[in-house]
């Protein structure tokens, strides 16, 4: 009687136990390889939907993006923004509230991007998180109204665009079920793609030469802030569309700071450049066409697949 009493009793201790595992068992997994699309504008994206072929005017069911709303410092709202089936509409003037996402007429490199890395990672899952700053610097000397990556500027209220940054990671990561299919969602970081430099090549051949420590810095948290030191960077290299009005050259440093991203591609040992940029057409002085940013999504995908495998 008393065994049975004993049994009786670790059957009950036990029980919420053997129902947790069972409960665990049922919720199915999947895992999903992300991308981080950060920069300033050509990494925001000037291309017009209109200009897309048909396949990629349509909404990616298979895709989902965080698009974290991008504002200037000091603003509270930067980061803002929720998981969605990707579409056209996160270039230029897109904003989000955290509610609900205003896509614009725009599109960026996330579209083709997105499409060839399905096309080499077949049946594999896929998303992106993006959040990027038209205009914005990593050197703090460089600072404009567009704001400003540098870890340590705190501007008025202390929230820069490096603050925005980690507040769209962090929001994007931590959601648990990003397309509400009620199956938990392993997030597994696979790739940094950085499309920035112009604003930094602008100012002084200081600020230029300087661009090489900056970006390692900045490489080297966002990575830490997805928690993989080796995280594969791909770095889309400035180019010029030769249109100022004075003498021709829009990014006076500009050789400075396409060495510092080919000499950060060359010594990380898990980072890539992207050149084909210095083919593209301009749409104005400082933003590619249309084409352009459907092929640079295609260069991107192909140099993070590499350095993935």
């Amino acid at each position: 009687m008393k065994q049975k009493l004993l049994y009786a009793i670790a059957f009950m201790m036990f029980m919420p136990l053997f129902q947790a595992v069972t409960r665990a068992q049922k919720v199915q997994s999947d895992t999903v390889r992300v991308f981080y699309l950060g920069g300033q504008s050509n990494m925001d994206g000037y291309g017009y939907n209109k200009d897309l072929p048909k396949e990629l005017q349509k909404k990616n069911e298979d895709v989902w993006i965080y698009h974290g709303n991008p504002v200037g410092d000091d603003f509270p709202d930067g980061g803002l923004g929720l998981w969605k089936p990707l579409m056209p509409g996160h270039g230029v003037g897109f904003s989000s509230d955290g509610n609900s996402n205003r896509l614009s007429e725009r599109f960026g490199a996330e579209l083709t991007l997105a499409k060839r890395l399905q096309e080499l990672c077949e049946g594999e899952r896929i998303a992106l998180i993006k959040y990027s700053r038209g205009g914005s610097s990593i050197d703090s000397l460089a600072t404009g109204r567009f704001g400003c990556w540098d870890p340590d500027f705190n501007g008025t209220t202390g929230m820069n665009q490096y603050d925005f940054f980690l507040k769209t990671v962090r929001q994007a990561m931590g959601t648990h079920d990003i397309n509400g299919d009620g199956r938990n969602d392993i997030l597994v970081p696979a790739g940094i793609v950085w499309m920035q430099g112009e604003s930094d090549a602008s100012y002084t051949e200081e600020i230029a030469s300087a661009y090489y420590s900056n970006l390692l810095r900045l490489m080297d948290l966002m990575r830490a802030a997805f928690h993989t030191d080796d995280l594969p960077v791909v770095i889309g290299k400035i180019s010029d569309s030769w249109n100022d009005e004075v003498d021709s050259k829009m990014w006076d440093y500009g050789e400075l700071v396409q060495y510092a991203q080919e000499k950060y591609a060359r010594t990380d040992g898990h980072a890539a450049v992207v050149r084909t940029t210095r083919y593209y057409k301009y749409s104005d002085p400082w933003h590619y066409d249309s084409e352009g940013y459907i092929d640079l999504g295609v260069q991107f995908a192909e140099a993070l697949y590499r350095l993935n495998h």
